[in-house]
């Protein structure tokens, strides 16, 4: 069975580490497995969520506020496709 302490940390809750450790400082989101953005997969994800989201005008309902909404979305969608297209145009160094 192995030995724990608690180790008080400044501004954070107390922490319980083995006896002669350290308790983690600061830790990058990289240990959490997020590096950077999704990528070009991501961004093709999205113009595809798009594209199903105008899909779902077509169908069997009667009244056009859910239709106003979903456009709504989608438009709202493809003007933040089209504010990164431009940003990382622009950008220094982009992905």
């Amino acid at each position: 069975m192995s030995q724990t302490q608690r180790v008080n940390q400044p501004g954070r809750e107390e922490g319980v580490v083995r006896v002669g450790e350290h308790p983690v400082e600061h830790e990058q989101p990289a240990d959490w497995g997020w590096h950077a953005e999704t990528g070009g997969k991501g961004r093709i994800g999205a113009w595809i969520a798009v594209l199903v989201l105008c899909s779902y005008v077509l169908g069997n309902h009667e009244g056009r506020m859910e239709d106003l909404w979903v456009l709504g979305i989608a438009a709202v969608m493809v003007l933040v496709l089209l504010w990164d297209m431009r940003r990382r145009k622009n950008a220094w160094r982009s992905r």
